[in-house]
């Protein structure tokens, strides 16, 4: 078994209203020096030996993340 991680963040050109509350939240909690925060999503993945970069592509693109908005990276670890 290998461990897998799915990387999803919302395209650089995407509003990220998340991210901006954050920031705003910093802001108020004493770290004014923030400046941008952009938030995403992180998925673990536990996979046989035998997946390969193209199955895991697939289950990113087709799953994982809204293609449109979001951007996606898979890291083996």
């Amino acid at each position: 078994m290998a461990r897998v991680v799915v990387e999803v963040m919302p395209k650089a050109e995407i509003l990220d209203p998340q991210g901006q509350a954050i920031v705003g939240a910093l802001g108020r909690l004493g770290h004014p020096g923030i400046s941008e925060v952009r938030q995403g999503k992180r998925f673990e993945l536990e996979v046989a030996e035998d997946v390969t970069e193209a199955e895991l592509e697939q289950i990113a693109e087709s799953l994982l993340a809204n293609t449109v908005i979001e951007d996606w990276k898979v890291v083996r670890l």
